[in-house]
């Protein structure tokens, strides 16, 4: 129990996952059912077109078939017929050549032809009375047989040499026999005793043969034929002629009479489909009755096999689109698998290059994503150290040390000549000076502070030159409320003093300003210093520059670095738009312009990267 109990919960969680797999959204299961609804589609469409190509070729089987086996049936008569009628006129030659019937030779004669045909009953000759002449075999004649009121007396009376059939009856002119027979009658004249006479020929045909021509039809299981009497409409042979006359069956002979071709009627709630042929030489029409369910059962029974057919091609069909979706969606299920992996934070994977030409087209580009993730990644990190050695460096010119031990000195030289306002200003400026460098551990700050913080920056270091140069912060109002990446003038104002006005003879000045330009905030370092050649200016951001050539970049410490490290700390938290910008003549000054996008938040800086 616990191994079945263990089986049927290992077979669960495969259905369900089969059920997952084949909901109506994935593309193994839009595959399966469109290339399934497709073939079954075209299957039905080929089965119903075969099946009505089949039915209406099995009504005209139908339709054909009866009119060929009673065309048969007609001929066969016909030629019976005329055989009959070739022995009429032989008999006729034998008994009536000579006028004479009466001579033993045309008794032998007429025995001959008894003996080699067994379906003549009888042979009789009467005079226009009635009267009999000559009979053979020799049997008596029913006294109540009233020849001249027989049918045959009367045909044959009526219309002189031509041969009449009779309706089948049975055989009244002669006592003890009831054979069924058809009766033969001709009138002809021929020269008895130097005399001419009129006289009767009548031939007895058993009635057998006819039956026997007929009930050879085969119209299907229930199919049969008849024969009826062009003249009078009377029923000649019928498979059920005792019925016919007792009235317990019925035909439509009043249709068949006027048709020259097939009908469709219907008896007792059956469609039959009747097939009519004249037998032109006696006046006879031949119908033969098919009954269409047997047409009907047929096409059930092709409707059943088709059905099986299309039943099986969809179970086919479902097997075969079910191996190929699963062949095609392998190579995409991989990819999602790898997909979900890369989610799960795991970069490391890779696609085989295998499957169809699209999903190796779309492996290769998702393989190359990977490795473009993964180098960004790297270049993030990078980036990121980057910023944290950056940052650092920016700390620690917050506090250099060489500016704090010049700046401590200058208050102890300023204390001993007594100048007490001066050393107030220096160390309130100073103090100042590394609040707003500190801010709170802050990376960006507004640039009302920035400007703050250069103004202490430039009081310090203008009281330390001993008024070499003077400066001058202007700033709009919309700019100074735009925040900005913190301690991006200092190092700018630092260039400008050391390597621009300290070896200047005339007085220095610094103009500083903040502005916005469209959508651009844009603040400016110039002085009117000894300015830089066309090559230095060039080279001035680069860094092998800086590493190769360190002076005049780096005349105090860290002051070159530290404009590169302002251009690439703004273009990492802002993007390679933005950053430093340098016009700067001989003898003329320079100017440096800080492009940053215009911030109203701390923080927003992210938004740009």
């Amino acid at each position: 129990m616990k191994i079945a109990y263990a089986k049927r919960n290992s077979i669960k969680p495969t259905i369900q996952r089969w059920i997952r797999r084949f909901r109506a959204h994935s593309i193994q299961s839009i595959i399966m059912w469109s290339f399934s609804a497709f073939i079954l589609l075209i299957v039905i469409v080929v089965a119903v077109l075969l099946f009505n190509k089949f039915s209406r070729s099995a009504e005209h089987s139908v339709f054909l078939n009866a009119q060929q086996i009673v065309d048969q049936v007609s001929y066969n008569l016909e030629d019976y017929v005329d055989g009959m009628a070739q022995l009429y006129r032989a008999i006729e030659e034998n008994m009536l050549a000579d006028g004479q019937w009466d001579d033993e030779q045309v008794t032998q004669q007429l025995n001959t032809i008894m003996r080699s045909r067994d379906d003549i009953v009888s042979i009789a000759l009467f005079n226009e009375q009635g009267n009999m002449l000559r009979n053979h075999p020799a049997m008596p004649v029913k006294a109540s047989a009233r020849v001249t009121e027989q049918s045959w007396f009367h045909s044959a009376m009526r219309v002189s040499n031509h041969l009449s059939f009779s309706l089948p009856h049975v055989q009244n002119l002669y006592d003890h026999t009831f054979k069924w027979v058809v009766t033969m009658s001709k009138g002809i004249t021929v020269v008895h005793n130097g005399e001419p006479t009129y006289v009767i020929l009548l031939v007895d045909i058993n009635f057998k043969k006819i039956d026997e021509l007929s009930s050879r039809i085969s119209l299907g299981k229930r199919g049969y034929a008849y024969i009826i009497d062009e003249g009078a409409g009377n029923i000649v042979y019928h498979p059920q002629q005792q019925l016919i006359y007792m009235g317990l069956r019925n035909e439509s002979v009043e249709r068949a009479l006027t048709s020259s071709d097939s009908y469709i009627d219907e008896s007792d709630g059956v469609k039959r489909l009747n097939t009519v042929k004249s037998v032109v030489n006696i006046g006879w029409k031949i119908v033969g009755v098919s009954y269409l369910d047997e047409i009907m059962t047929t096409r059930e029974e092709v409707n059943r096999y088709l059905v099986q057919v299309v039943a099986m091609v969809l179970v086919l069909a479902i097997a075969v689109s079910l191996i190929l979706s699963a062949m095609l969606t392998r190579p995409i299920r991989r990819m999602g698998r790898t997909m979900k992996a890369v989610e799960r934070g795991d970069f490391n994977v890779e696609l085989p290059m295998q499957g169809p030409l699209e999903v190796v087209q779309l492996s290769s580009r998702f393989n190359l994503m990977l490795d473009k993730i993964r180098q960004l990644m790297k270049q993030i990190v990078k980036e990121q150290e980057s910023k944290r050695r950056y940052e650092l460096e920016a700390l620690q010119a917050q506090i250099n040390p060489h500016f704090l031990y010049n700046t401590l000195n200058s208050v102890v030289r300023m204390v001993g000549m007594s100048k007490k306002e001066e050393v107030i200003t220096m160390i309130t400026s100073l103090s100042k000076l590394f609040r707003l460098s500190l801010s709170k551990g802050k990376t960006s700050i507004s640039v009302r502070e920035e400007l703050e913080h250069a103004r202490h920056y430039l009081t310090i270091q203008q009281m330390r030159y001993k008024q070499k140069f003077d400066f001058l912060i202007e700033a709009d109002e919309a700019a100074q409320s735009c925040y900005t990446l913190k301690l991006v003038l200092q190092p700018l104002i630092e260039n400008a003093i050391v390597h621009g006005i300290e070896y200047m003879v005339d007085q220095g000045h610094i103009h500083i300003t903040a502005a916005i330009q469209g959508d651009l905030l844009e603040m400016t370092v110039r002085d009117n210093g000894v300015g830089m050649s066309p090559e230095m200016l060039e080279r001035i951001l680069e860094v092998e520059t800086l590493r190769q050539h360190p002076a005049p970049f780096i005349n105090t410490a860290g002051s070159g670095v530290a404009v590169r490290n302002v251009h690439d700390r703004i273009q990492l938290y802002y993007g390679h738009r933005y950053g430093l910008e340098y016009e700067s003549e001989l003898e003329e000054g320079t100017t440096v312009r800080i492009r940053i996008p215009i911030i109203h938040e701390p923080g927003e800086e992210r938004e740009h990267d």
